[in-house]
């Protein structure tokens, strides 16, 4: 199963990378030792290399034949703020940070594919993406704002990311729609604080929360149609510090997700109605904020279609799976470029921690699988 090409010392080396890579994570925009130890083994291979693009980004590039087509594929770099609880013999060295999403075993999956495809013949360019600060900070932005796309053209870009959901061996690459958009909002809610005894001397801006993030609810349910996807979130609610004070200020803070620009547009409209208006029937004052982070994911049908056939030729099964309301930031790259998103199936046979988990380790059997799958992509792209 999609092996080929890869000897089986390359393997083992390859699980070494990712391991030493899972000991030693790094967060957003810190990724300095890991470019560091990307940039090295490309240049052995004979790719040019480009550091500091979007502040720890690098771009890896081999051009062979004479075409001038050109194909990019990512792996995120970044590490998360997460306390890891494995155990295992290569847990994070680094208090307080762990590659908790498996951003270790994409980056040694593309450089497994990089070495391999260094010594193959193929017709036209490939950009190796090494992308920083995957996990909310939009490293994938700051690549394009620093000039990648405009740097390094091409034709077509992809990403895979493992997804522990799934059986080794499967791939889902849908048309349109992959990961949802995203975005933050903060409720301040503000009311007159008193003795928890006296409450009618105040406006109490907890019970005004609480409505508010009730009624929130009613976002999803009754403003936005049944045939489109939204989620509305209240994550955290902060306020008050002693037992017998109600507080002046109450902070309501959560996540929304969507995937139609409509309704990405009404959402925040209808947060702050909400919560403007509930305050008020409290005798309390709303003030809201919504950060929209990251566009929707959405591969093009040509991209998702390549990457469907190549993973059917090369043994994997292809699943039409539903799209995930999760987000990602190779969003803004596909805003600019054609290309695809797909997932690759990694689930364990026995435990099998979710993405995120501190007891979560990337399936290193993944690891061949998915170098090997990059490697034919690019043959099939770029056909010699």
């Amino acid at each position: 199963m999609l092996t080929d090409g890869i000897s089986a010392i390359e393997i083992e080396e390859a699980v070494r990378w990712r391991r030493h890579l899972h000991a030693h994570p790094e967060l957003a925009f810190e990724e300095n030792e890991t470019a560091a130890f990307i940039a090295s083994r490309l240049a052995e291979w004979g790719y040019s290399v480009r550091q500091g693009l979007g502040r720890t980004g690098l771009i890896g590039t081999l051009s062979k034949g004479m075409s001038g087509r050109a194909i990019g594929l990512r792996a995120d770099m970044d590490a998360l703020p997460i306390a890891e609880q494995t155990g295992l013999p290569y847990q994070s060295t680094r208090p307080g940070k762990m590659h908790a999403c498996g951003h270790d075993g994409h980056v040694a999956m593309l450089l497994a594919a990089a070495r391999v495809l260094s010594r193959l013949p193929f017709d036209g360019t490939i950009h190796l993406i090494f992308q920083p600060a995957e996990e909310n900070e939009g490293g994938a932005r700051e690549m394009v704002r620093d000039g990648l796309l405009r740097e390094f053209p091409m034709d077509s870009v992809y990403a895979a990311h493992n997804w522990p959901a799934l059986d080794i061996g499967s791939c889902v690459a849908r048309d349109g729609a992959m990961m949802a958009a995203f975005g933050t909002f903060e409720i301040n809610v503000i009311g007159s604080g008193s003795h928890g005894a006296m409450p009618h001397e105040g406006a109490d801006p907890v019970l005004a929360a609480s409505h508010v993030v009730a009624a929130l609810q009613s976002i999803a349910s009754r403003n936005i149609s049944p045939l489109d996807a939204a989620v509305v979130s209240a994550t955290q609610i902060h306020g008050g510090d002693a037992w017998n004070v109600i507080p002046e200020r109450v902070v309501i803070r959560g996540t929304t997700r969507w995937f139609s620009e409509e309704v990405g547009k009404k959402i925040p409209r209808r947060i702050a109605d909400i919560a403007t208006s509930v305050a008020t029937g409290f005798e309390c004052r709303a003030e809201t904020l919504h950060d929209a982070r990251y566009p929707a994911t959405l591969n093009d049908a040509g991209c998702a279609a390549l990457v469907r056939a190549a993973a059917k030729d090369h043994g994997l099964t292809v699943i039409d799976a539903l799209p995930s309301m999760a987000a990602e930031d190779f969003a803004f790259i596909l805003n600019e470029k054609p290309g695809c998103y797909f997932w690759l199936g990694s689930r364990r046979t026995d435990r099998n921690p979710g993405l995120h988990s501190p007891y979560f380790d990337f399936n290193d059997e993944l690891l061949p699988i998915g170098a090997a799958f990059w490697t034919r992509l690019v043959l099939a792209s770029l056909p010699a």
